[in-house]
């Protein structure tokens, strides 16, 4: 620009620092994205080779802790109280699913308490989730 002539104004947008940072949250993303899981922090059972887990929409997750402890998605549950609280968790959902993650350490005698009372809720056709041997995480 040379002395005596008026500036002219540029309506440029740098994306370069944009791109940047939504590379940096999508990274973020991605790595934090296996932690946000429902739940107690249970050890599944390993097995050789685990099914698909299944389509998550209409799922209801209950986990059963090392101590025996009954979780029905992330909220803790009474066993007197684990049917009501199992018909409240369904809601308007028209085909619920119900799935067991149960700890590793854990008898199946206790497991088979869950999904009889479970059956005894009104449900049919339990599911089981379990890891792939030799499979990082819990």
């Amino acid at each position: 620009m040379r002395l005596g002539e008026s500036g002219k104004m540029q309506a440029s947008i740098n994306i370069t620092p944009l791109v940047d940072v939504v590379l940096v949250l999508l990274i973020i993303f991605m790595v934090m994205a296996p932690q946000m899981r429902k739940g107690p922090d249970v050890k599944l059972p390993n097995t050789t080779k685990p099914n698909s887990q299944g389509d998550e929409r209409g799922r209801i997750l209950v986990s059963i802790d090392e101590a025996g402890g009954l979780w029905i998605n992330d909220q803790p549950v009474a066993a007197e109280h684990f049917g009501e609280a199992l018909n409240a968790a369904v809601g308007t959902e028209p085909n619920p699913s119900v799935v067991i993650r149960g700890d590793a350490k854990l008898h199946f005698v206790q497991v088979r308490e869950a999904m009889l009372a479970i059956e005894q809720a009104g449900f049919r056709g339990v599911g089981l989730i379990a890891k792939r041997a030799g499979a990082e995480g819990k």
